[in-house]
């Protein structure tokens, strides 16, 4: 059965892969799984047939034989886990990969998302000179550690898991802040992310959506 997920109609991040949509279609593409994707608007996600699949009213969502799921992370951990490819087949490297994940959603992207929500509701106001700067030092922590961890290392942990997945989406939010500049060999092992052809697929199939809605309006 077909999956079907659910995204913007019009990203705010225009085109660029940030929006959570693009972690869950990067995973259906790496396990080859087909998907169609239903584009909400902003409207849209707030109503009650949205929000009876996230009643958080937000994307992406999941749905598939009965199934309905919400929060990008819980998505692509059961894409991985029906699928081999993105999880390790023994069971302690299994648990090392989803621990990496919970890592990136829990560690890692917390301050960048932080960042990103005081530069767009904050900039104007007199304190974001101020406050932008101790922003910035948190991530550099969580960005040393991380660097420190993978050092020579192609991913974080052997293969290619969901793991690098979710922590490289998470990372790439970070891509016009300058910060990643600082740190060479994150920004390496995120390109190796993204030169993978099922991460260009993903990246493509999103794009063309933005591309549409731009043609459209």
């Amino acid at each position: 059965m077909t999956a079907t997920i659910t995204a913007f109609e019009s990203s705010p991040d225009r085109g660029q892969g940030l929006a959570r949509d693009m972690r869950v279609r990067w995973a259906l593409e790496e396990v080859g799984k087909p998907y169609e994707v239903r584009l909400l608007s902003f409207k849209a996600m707030k109503q009650p047939a949205h929000l009876a699949l996230n009643p958080f009213g937000q994307i992406p969502t999941f749905e598939e034989d009965g199934l309905a799921l919400f929060e990008s992370g819980a998505i692509v951990l059961h894409i991985a886990e029906q699928h081999p490819s993105l999880l390790p087949d023994d069971a302690k490297g299994r648990m090392r990969a989803i621990m990496w994940m919970f890592s990136a959603l829990a560690t890692v992207e917390p301050p960048i998302v932080e960042r990103s929500a005081a530069y767009l509701m904050e900039r104007e106001k007199p304190w974001y000179a101020e406050r932008l700067p101790m922003l910035d030092d948190r991530i550099r922590v969580r960005l040393t550690e991380l660097s420190r961890h993978l050092g020579d290392s192609e991913w974080l942990d052997g293969a290619f898991s969901a793991g690098d997945l979710m922590m490289i989406h998470a990372l790439r939010r970070l891509e016009s802040s300058g910060l990643l500049k600082e740190f060479p060999d994150l920004e390496a092992y995120i390109a190796r992310g993204q030169a993978r052809p099922a991460y260009q697929r993903a990246f493509a199939a999103q794009l063309q959506v933005f591309a549409a809605a731009t043609a459209g309006g």
